[in-house]
């Protein structure tokens, strides 16, 4: 989980300690192809979902039919976001970013036509890393995600910092590393006996099972995509020193929350098998329920903490320029109390997503995007500020956790 947050961590740091105005173009370029990909998740929740379901009534074949039939969709998808990323790539940032930003434009759209090579391979391997989780191993995505960090770690050094390539040797650094780990998650099913390799086109039957399953999910994803993707548009509004700040601060954001991420997928991977499974145990559910919820509060001081000591202390570490440093610590104090509730919100969500409640997970989430963008906009409209706007972040953040605890009262 923490693989795709810290690639795009690292481009920002070497981007960050060579041109502002490269930094702030990541805003738009990471947005477009990260969050994006985000939107996608529905495809692993859906994955491990319908394996751990399966493996938990010994069911393998079932299993095996369900990995290959979303690997051919996972590849359908990918293949459509490589050619809408070439097709209306410019356009969709133009309308994101101001048609007057012409430099933060061009620099945005190299780096996103670059990393758009990669969208089969991101989508496929997403589809296969969540297959491993289902069958509760997590040492072959392990291995691949730990040296695709390393590639894309040593890549931006070289491109960047050596040779001078800028954004796009960021790009061409992170799509090499994303294809990288795709191979090795799908070695790593043939490993496990699965025919990685067998792509089967669904039936109109699979196609609804998957969404019913997906569907609520594609809703929640969206609607959390969106309003990030709302917060920096916002912050485009504000020019590109204040865009630069928040992109450095929405990074670290993001690698932060992803430690909660484990626990929606243990949640997600160990609790069908006591929901459904032939030993059906409610009580060891709910045992792990409440585990995984002190360990979310632990994880969010603990993350919370460190996460904004490092941009507070050491923010020479993504950027030299202080005007960029000043807007980083305008948004301090909200970017710690969204940090605190995060992985807890995790938790609950992949409890929600085990036990097929996705009706209200997928209502709840709605009308959190609802209030949160009327609030965001005003915030944007009415006063310009990045601050208030990341203060309406923390409001998104905690009125998920509540509704999400109430579901449980």
């Amino acid at each position: 989980w923490i693989c795709g947050p810290l690639m795009s961590l690292i481009d920002t740091m070497v981007i960050g300690q060579t041109s502002s105005l490269q930094l702030a173009a990541l805003g738009p370029g990471t947005v477009f192809c990260d969050y994006l990909c985000y939107i996608f998740m529905f495809l692993s929740v859906a994955t491990s979902n319908m394996v751990a379901t399966s493996l938990a009534n010994k069911d393998e074949e079932l299993a095996q039919h369900q990995v290959s039939t979303l690997l051919f969709i996972a590849l359908t998808f990918g293949i459509g976001m490589f050619l809408f990323t070439k097709i209306f790539g410019v356009q969709v940032l133009t309308a994101f970013t101001g048609s007057k930003n012409h430099e933060i434009i061009s620099a945005a759209n190299t780096y996103a036509q670059i990393r758009g090579f990669a969208w089969p391979a991101v989508l496929v391997g997403l589809v296969a890393q969540s297959a491993s989780l289902g069958m509760k191993d997590a040492w072959g995505p392990l291995k691949a995600l730990a040296a695709a960090s390393v590639i894309n770690g040593v890549g931006d050094i070289f491109l960047c910092s050596v040779c001078g390539y800028g954004i796009a040797g960021a790009a061409w650094a992170t799509m090499v590393s994303q294809i990288v780990a795709a191979f090795m998650m799908m070695q790593n099913l043939n490993s496990r006996g699965f025919r990685a390799f067998s792509f089967t086109i669904p039936s109109t039957r699979e196609l609804l099972q998957i969404f019913e399953i997906a569907a609520p999910v594609f809703v929640t994803m969206t609607s959390k995509v969106a309003f990030y993707a709302l917060l920096t548009y916002s912050a485009t509004s504000m020019g590109a020193i204040t865009l630069a700040g928040h992109q450095v601060m929405v990074n670290i954001l993001c690698m932060c929350t992803v430690w909660g991420e484990p626990l929606s997928q243990t949640a997600q991977s160990f609790m069908p098998e006591m929901i459904y499974g032939a030993n059906r145990n409610l009580m060891k559910a709910r045992m792990l329920l409440k585990s995984l919820v002190m360990i979310g509060a632990i994880a969010g001081l603990t993350v919370g903490t460190v996460g904004t000591i490092v941009p507070w202390l050491f923010p020479s570490l993504f950027t030299n320029d202080l005007l960029v440093v000043q807007q980083m610590h305008k948004v301090l104090i909200p970017y710690f109390t969204a940090l605190l509730v995060t992985p807890s919100v995790h938790s609950l969500e992949g409890t929600l997503l085990a036990g097929r409640d996705l009706r209200y997970l997928s209502q709840s989430m709605g009308a959190c995007f609802s209030i949160g963008t009327f609030l965001l906009l005003l915030v944007r409209d009415k006063f310009s500020s990045l601050t208030l706007c990341w203060w309406v972040l923390v409001f998104f953040q905690w009125v998920c956790s509540f509704l999400c605890i109430m579901c449980y009262i």
